[in-house]
């Protein structure tokens, strides 16, 4: 239930920001972590994808991609994430997290979201999203205005591993 809350807090911040951003632009969004996030004392690795969640919501709003997708009838779907743990994080620490698409094709974004505790960084969740319209792919150029020129190596070892599955 905490990452229900923790999403619609966030989403009703990113909302009364003042701060806009375009898709191209890295979105920083903040959050304590709580005894509920944590086992004993550190961050349990779940919450490291509702973490990445909440901050995918306030990316969505503040690039008003979200409002976009409103628009045009446009749900979307994480179909695979990935996590690489650097560095624990422990109970009541300030988690900064930078959000960004790394890279976009015919079918999918590609969101990186950094988990940072000052200046060191804890860990990263990428994640692969479809775009759909009913049962419909939606390429994510139909809905932001910014081409990729080439596909980051992680990004692509990262497809190659999802084939083999």
């Amino acid at each position: 239930m905490s990452g229900l809350i923790r999403n619609l807090l966030t989403f009703l911040q990113a909302l009364l920001a003042r701060e806009s951003a375009s898709v191209q632009s890295r979105v920083i969004t903040h959050f304590w972590v709580t005894p509920f996030d944590c086992g004993i004392r550190i961050l349990k690795s779940d919450k490291y994808l509702q973490f990445a969640e909440a901050a995918q919501i306030d990316y969505l709003v503040k690039t008003k991609l979200f409002s976009t997708l409103i628009r045009g009838g446009v749900s979307f779907v994480n179909i695979s994430q990935l996590v690489k743990f650097s560095r624990p994080i422990a109970m009541f620490q300030r988690v900064r997290i930078e959000t960004a698409i790394i890279f976009a094709d015919e079918k999918c974004a590609y969101f990186s979201h950094q988990l940072f505790v000052g200046s060191d960084k804890h860990g990263e969740v990428l994640v692969k999203m479809k775009f759909k319209r009913g049962s419909i792919t939606v390429r994510p150029g139909e809905l932001f205005d910014h081409a990729f020129t080439m596909k980051p190596v992680q990004i692509e070892s990262w497809d190659r591993a999802l084939g083999m599955i």
